[in-house]
């Protein structure tokens, strides 16, 4: 039995190896390997379609390659505005050389682009030119930062030629600034927009007769907030309006000023969800609106309406007026507001709320208060004011005591929360 299993084994090795011969023998006559010509993928549409592999390294490279940097400036090789954004593309940061750059309009249209100012805040001047008839800058990009650029001069024939035109995406503005524009920012009316500003300057509006030329102009776009600002000179328009469906103003100095002349100095005219909190907001004695702050006065073009009011300094330098203004009349369903720790100097009057809180707010005379960026708006250290009210505790889990304060001429610094609380934007 065992000599046959030795000779069956034998027999198929011969066989095995006869097999692999022939096969290795005729390898020659095979037709030659298909070239690759990519995967076959269904699109969006339903569709199979070849994603070659040309296509796919270009994708990853997209994705995967390191931002470029485009320098622009006087002997550099992109020298002009325009040209920089014309040559940028989707993920580069553009570094702009110190200095003033004439009559260079520019249409940013890139996603993931960042624009910044190297040294000192280089200086955009309209210079009677402007971008698509709308302003220095027209922004239509997917995800853009604009970092220590300044803006100026800005005219257009219909009257709103701004600094910065934002018509698409999601916008950062930091450490810049906009300064006798007819309008300093202003954006489109699409709820899918998003417009972050931070540590920023807004002054000195064109004094043309007829015209309301307000220096920052949210328009309705889904989300704003404005935080460590300074506005300052309105001249008939507004300091801040905002159309936007959720706000949140938080740490600014909206001070119009000696020989400002703003109507509203925050306004809110379609109501929306907003938080105001650590504000210091005054009005000048020039004025042609005794309001300070209104809220709602068009009524509601959004389905959520709240105002959360809170330690916010306001001083009326006109010899009378309203600080605060709720239009309830214009929204059938009524609107929520918080009116909490806001400290109020010189006449007029603080609206009290339909439905909400209404506690903690205060009125102190100018003799008792330190001058801080040219009007007086800080409690000395032995000021009564101080652990005069308590915590207002939190708004749809946004807590309302302020973290940080307001730092001349713009940004934020924060604070140490204590027990002992002060109505007002300084504790």
């Amino acid at each position: 039995m065992r000599k046959k299993q030795i000779v069956c084994f034998f027999l198929g090795c011969l066989l095995e190896s006869a097999f692999s011969l022939a096969i290795a023998q005729n390898v020659g006559d095979l037709p030659a390997s298909p070239e690759y010509k990519g995967e076959i993928r269904r699109g969006p549409d339903g569709k199979l379609t070849v994603q070659s592999p040309e296509h796919e390294a270009v994708v990853q490279g997209v994705e995967q390659r390191e931002p470029r940097i485009l320098v622009v400036g006087e002997g550099e090789k992109v020298s002009t505005i325009s040209d920089a954004a014309r040559l940028a593309r989707d993920g580069d940061v553009v570094e702009i050389r110190s200095g003033e750059y004439r009559g260079q309009p520019a249409v940013w249209t890139q996603n993931k682009l960042t624009i910044r100012g190297t040294g000192k805040r280089p200086v955009m001047l309209a210079d009677g030119r402007n971008a698509e008839g709308k302003a220095i800058w027209v922004i239509r990009g997917g995800d853009i930062r604009i970092e220590n650029i300044e803006f100026r001069g800005a005219r257009v024939p219909v009257g709103n030629g701004a600094g910065i035109r934002f018509e698409r995406g999601h916008l950062t503005v930091d450490r810049c600034a906009f300064f006798d524009n007819e309008m300093g920012i202003l954006t489109a009316n699409f709820p899918e927009l998003a417009l972050d500003v931070l540590n920023s300057e807004f002054g000195a509006a064109p004094q043309h007769a007829g015209q309301l030329h307000h220096l920052l102009y949210v328009g309705s776009i889904g989300r704003f907030s404005v935080r460590g600002s300074r506005f300052e000179q309105g001249y008939l328009g507004h300091l801040l309006k905002s159309r936007a469906r959720e706000n949140d103003v938080r740490y600014n100095f909206l001070v119009d000023g000696e020989g400002g002349r703003a109507s509203y100095e925050l306004e809110f005219p379609n109501g929306g969800l907003a938080y105001v909190i650590g504000n210091v907001i005054e009005q000048a004695a020039g004025t042609d609106n005794p309001v300070l702050v209104s809220y709602g006065a068009e009524g509601p073009r959004w389905q959520d309406n709240a105002l959360y009011f809170a330690h916010n300094t306001m001083v009326n330098d006109f010899h009378a007026g309203t600080f605060l203004k709720i239009w309830n009349e214009k929204f059938p369903d009524g609107i929520e507001a918080w009116v909490i720790n806001n400290l109020t100097v010189g006449d007029g009057d603080l609206f009290r709320p339909a439905q909400g809180r209404f506690e903690g707010n205060m009125t102190a005379q100018r003799r008792d208060l330190l001058v801080y960026g040219g009007i007086p708006s800080r409690p000395n250290n032995g000021s009564p004011l101080r652990g005069a009210v308590r915590i207002p505790g939190a708004a749809r889990g946004v807590d309302l005591l302020p973290d940080a304060e307001f730092m001349f001429p713009a940004g934020v610094h924060p604070i140490r929360r204590g027990n002992a609380i002060t109505p007002g934007a300084f504790q």
